[in-house]
């Protein structure tokens, strides 16, 4: 489905990525680890087009995603959806409003900037939000929602441009245990019941391992790990993490394990 074929990113001297190549199945669920710094929003942002790679290539489907421009660039952001750590709502639009714009590349010019929007196009939106149990807080102002109510309207959001990958940027990264919970069975719920390839950055690899069917180890640009969630050992894990491995890793304590169970979905 995707390949990504040596993609390498620089920055002056810098090395974001180097030569990464993976090739991503369609309907997975891909955890990409590491720590910070380690290349892991470089990569998805370099598969969403958001920034182009300094070499390599990346496949989807067999189309050359890196040389698409124009209205196929913007095509392939639709297909290719984007969850952001920080949600990227419109704060003084209400929570209708913010989910519907992810119809922008469906709809003309005019009417997004006029806001007009069709009865399906209202009704599909109803139905994202009540697909994550927000419906309610449709008519609300997006920024008087809580951080994990917001982060299910960002991904209603990324629903409603009808996708068939979701890029998910450590969305979790700001929430509290609770809101961690609900937003990763929000992400889980959409690969599972609507079949969307999900690929999320994260740091907690009890998360990862309790959600994701692959993971991808990532240090200095580099996949240094790429197999399943109860493959990746303690050994490779302070590989990726160093000395900080024990605060991402549940290392058998028995407070760890106790909030692994909170977060282990249904």
């Amino acid at each position: 489905m995707l390949d990504i074929e040596g993609l390498s990113r620089h920055f002056g001297t810098k090395t974001a990525l180097d030569n990464v190549t993976l090739h991503i199945k369609e309907g997975s669920f891909v955890g990409v680890i590491g720590r910070s710094g380690a290349g892991k929003s470089t990569l998805l942002r370099q598969i969403n087009r958001l920034a182009d790679p300094s070499s390599g290539r990346i496949l989807f489907e067999g189309r050359d995603v890196t040389a698409l421009k124009g209205k196929a660039l913007r095509d392939w952001r639709a297909d290719c959806a984007m969850i952001f750590q920080q949600f990227n709502l419109v704060g003084r639009l209400d929570v209708l409003t913010n989910v519907l714009l992810g119809r922008l590349n469906k709809v003309s010019a005019a009417a997004s900037m006029l806001r007009i929007w069709s009865r399906e196009d209202r009704a599909m939106a109803l139905a994202a939000l009540e697909a994550f149990d927000i419906a309610g807080l449709a008519s609300q102002r997006a920024d008087s929602l809580s951080g994990g109510q917001q982060q299910r309207v960002a991904i209603a959001r990324a629903l409603m441009q009808e996708p068939r990958i979701v890029l998910a940027d450590e969305p979790i990264a700001s929430l509290d245990p609770r809101n961690t919970k609900i937003v990763m069975d929000a992400l889980q719920r959409m690969n599972k019941e609507f079949g969307i390839t999900v690929i999320c950055n994260l740091h907690s690899l009890d998360l990862a391992r309790a959600y994701c069917d692959r993971l991808v180890g990532m240090s200095a640009g580099r996949v240094v790990f790429d197999g399943g969630a109860f493959d990746l050992t303690e050994d490779v894990s302070r590989q990726l993490y160093g000395l900080e491995a024990g605060d991402v890793m549940d290392l058998e304590s028995d407070d760890n394990r106790a909030q692994r169970a909170q977060l282990v979905p249904a």
